[in-house]
């Protein structure tokens, strides 16, 4: 089964064709809003972007960087950081967008191998950005966003002001757009060469499968860093004249208002976001009277048995108060949805689809159709993408495998790496999965994750994962093959970190104490031990270990998996 597509494909274009056509197409439209600390909403129409843009491009220019020239920008999500990337395409040079979560150590790695001559950097980080500076013979400029106070440094803010504009560069589709380093769970980040071209592949595929355009609100949560904010949530837009709204905080208070008054019709999320939504949906039913809970319960019976039209209706009350009732697609990428988070999204008539990608990909490479969607797979490869199951065994599992024209020029400075990657024009994915009959693609897991024993049987750890997942009692797990420390031989065990809120009202219910290890020892494992029952003997894990912090992960919320694989669980 192909993509069911709304509409045709659009023809490729550069970055800053893009702009210039929608900045013509749609004059009064709002581009880019975001809610300053006044309280007032900073609006910037499709005109007015264009015209920053060109003079963003000036600015650097006058300052004598040249189109090729590497330059970062750096800082949270702003209309001003999308003006400052999208100013260095259009001058022709490469942004390098940098992660405003690093370690300077990480930054000045970053800074170095991709030999960037400018960075950007709002005012958070502009100490970090110079302290880098003193070390870096090729780091020519630091340029602040705004004005900051004790700075004596070139801005950007007054560039938009002073600068003249300049025409677009004349830039092809091969030549390279962006340099985007991974944060990688096994070892330093590499980074991914994108082209203009692949950008422009994802943007045409997006825009022939998902109806959108003027008249849309895009709410923008994810770091704009991250590829798939950049790209689908961004890129996309701003190419069909929909409006992006940057979300001022995380924080649920402003997140709740914000959506409230802008009435998002598409956001890009993780599940560790529509986690939280659900869970406080959950609180709020658990906080009121037994009436209204009476009803909550009914109206999830209703809403099972209805299907996905009356969900949407039954609970369109409940979206209504957090903003979200025009939701048209809520898309969740980043990480593997568990299957019961996305049947509670369902049940309430969220509109989710989740899809997969890599920033290898730029990043999309499949998502559910709004018209079928099987949210247990990550759905169908999108318009002119091809993906296959590389070396299948008897299950029908082998390692992903794309094709396409979104698919990454290379790593850079790392040909070693890249013919690795990328063979015979196929991008090895390094992740598992098989496709059904209908051509949805399943996620199985990571292939360097896989757990063989020694009767040769493959076990895939985030298959256990997603089971044990399951639980409201568990708010993370990892599961390795460790050392049994009495007997000293080999055995699965699942590393819990419990969810403790929900755990300690739990426990009070069941007249245990919610300080003692003991009983949360036994709670949580008489749990793991009960859901696993549904999986065959060999993947249930024989031990449970407890952890009582998060475990560590990277910039895009990953645990770090092999950290635990090398110290080997008993030893943590």
């Amino acid at each position: 089964m192909e993509f069911p597509r709304v509409r045709e494909m659009k023809p490729f274009r550069v970055i800053p064709q893009i702009i210039k056509e929608s900045s013509k197409k749609y004059p009064d439209i709002v581009a880019l809003q975001i809610r300053r600390r006044d309280g007032n909403w900073h609006k910037i129409t499709y005109s007015e972007l264009g015209e920053k843009v060109s003079r963003a491009a000036g600015f650097y220019r006058s300052l004598g960087l040249e189109p090729g020239d590497h330059i970062s920008v750096i800082g949270s999500n702003s209309p001003e950081w999308g003006i400052a990337h999208l100013g260095i395409t259009w001058m022709g040079g490469v942004a390098v967008p940098l992660d405003s979560r690093l370690t300077i150590h990480e930054l000045r790695r970053i800074l170095q191998h991709a030999e960037v001559k400018a960075v950007v950097a709002d005012t958070p980080y502009l100490d970090d950005i110079m302290e880098i500076a003193e070390d870096l013979n090729s780091l020519k400029h630091v340029i602040s966003m705004r004005e900051a106070e004790g700075y004596t440094l070139p801005t950007l803010e007054n560039g938009l002001k002073n600068s003249e504009s300049i025409p677009p560069a004349d830039v092809s589709l091969d030549d390279l757009a962006v340099i985007l380093y991974t944060s990688g769970t096994t070892g330093l980040a590499k980074g991914v060469m994108l082209s203009h071209r692949n950008f422009a592949a994802q943007v045409s595929s997006m825009y022939a499968s998902f109806d959108y355009g003027p008249g849309d609100i895009f709410f923008s949560v994810l770091p704009l860093h991250h590829v798939f904010e950049f790209t689908t949530g961004f890129l996309a837009p701003l190419d069909a004249g929909a409006t992006v709204v940057y979300a001022r905080s995380l924080k649920s208070r402003y997140l709740k208002e914000d959506m409230i008054e802008v009435r998002p019709t598409i956001m890009l999320v993780v599940p560790l976001l529509m986690e939280k939504i659900v869970e406080g949906i959950h609180r709020e039913v658990a906080r009121s009277g037994k009436l209204k809970r009476a009803m909550f319960s009914a109206m999830r019976t209703a809403a099972r048995a209805g299907g996905r039209k009356a969900a949407k209706a039954i609970f369109k009350p409940i979206r209504a108060k957090l903003g979200l009732e025009r939701l048209k697609y809520l898309i969740s990428g980043g990480a593997a949805m568990p299957r019961w988070l996305s049947r509670e999204l369902e049940i309430m008539g969220f509109p989710i689809i989740q899809g997969y990608g890599l920033s290898e990909a730029a990043p999309d490479v499949s998502v559910n159709p709004p018209c079928c969607p099987k949210n247990e797979s990550v759905g169908l490869p999108l318009p002119g993408i091809s993906v296959k199951i590389m070396s299948p065994n008897i299950e029908g599992i082998g390692e992903i495998a794309v094709k396409g024209e979104n698919v990454m020029v290379g790593y850079y400075k790392n040909p070693s790496a890249t013919a690795k990657t990328i063979v015979n024009g196929w991008l090895l994915t390094g992740d598992l999965g098989r496709m059904d009959g209908d051509g949805y693609l399943y996620v199985v897991g990571r292939k360097k994750a896989v757990i063989v024993t020694r009767g040769g049987k493959n076990i895939y750890p985030e298959e256990i994962e997603a089971v044990i997942e399951m639980s409201p009692l568990v708010a993370e797990v990892l599961v390795v093959l460790g050392k049994n420390s009495l007997t000293g031989n080999e055995e699965l065990q699942a590393i819990v970190y419990p969810n403790f809120d929900y755990l300690d009202k739990y426990m009070q219910d069941k007249g245990l104490d919610p300080t003692s290890e003991e009983d949360i020892q036994k709670v949580i494992e008489e749990e793991v031990f009960r859901l696993v029952k549904v999986l065959a003997d060999y993947k249930r894990p024989k031990r449970v270990i407890l952890r009582y912090e998060e475990f560590p992960k990277t910039t895009t919320r990953k645990i770090k998996r092999y950290l635990f694989e090398q110290a080997g669980a008993q030893n943590i």
